[in-house]
């Protein structure tokens, strides 16, 4: 029996992908017609799709699928969250952690929907800064918490393979709104992210 892999990708999209990689292997100086890439404009048009299909989902949607009322008021961080985005201006990848925190207001969302979110931002052509940004604005939004924060600390294949070209180098930014503004919350969000307690 042979293996058959099965994927739903929009056939259209695919077909005019499909088309310009081929193109842009010629315009590269390759022949797009031997053996070795004959399958490679398909497999990257579907492989975009892919990487970008946070634009067809929304994290709001998301949060709320799993939202329950819950007096509980105290600090809930899921960290270590992995994330793969692509780099807006080079699209190439940018991979690492994200760390949230909110403090609930009335309402608690599933722990994987945090990651989810994370997903649905990073799926799309991105900046670390928005990103950022954005996961806070979509928990603050939505559950309407006491505070969220967000670091995200990742490294730049941009920055790792050309231009600059410095592998060791990790990019951190940070959102907090809320309780986080205040130093007494943001230092132990710092710190808990920072610790090993497993």
């Amino acid at each position: 029996m042979a293996y058959s892999k099965v994927e739903h990708f929009d056939e259209k999209v695919t077909s005019e992908l499909i088309e310009h990689y081929k193109e842009s292997l010629n315009l590269l100086g390759e022949d797009a017609s031997r053996e070795g890439l004959l399958k490679t404009p398909e497999r990257v048009a579907k492989s975009m799709q892919y990487l970008t299909q946070g634009y067809n989902l929304d994290p709001k949607v998301i949060l709320d699928s799993a939202k329950f009322h819950e007096t509980v008021n105290e600090m809930i961080i899921v960290k270590d969250i992995e994330l793969y985005s692509l780099c807006e201006h080079h699209m190439l990848p940018f991979f690492g952690k994200a760390h949230v925190a909110y403090i609930p207001n009335g309402w608690i969302t599933g722990l994987s929907k945090i990651a989810r979110v994370v997903d649905t931002y990073s799926r799309r052509l991105q900046v670390q800064e928005r990103l950022t940004t954005q996961i806070l604005d979509a928990i603050n939004e939505t559950l309407n918490p006491l505070g969220v924060a967000v670091v995200i600390e990742a490294c730049h294949l941009c920055m790792m393979m050309r231009g600059v070209q410095k592998q060791n180098s990790v990019t951190t930014t940070s959102a907090f709104c809320g309780e986080f503004q205040k130093n007494e919350t943001r230092s132990e969000f710092i710190r808990l992210i920072g610790s090993k307690l497993h």
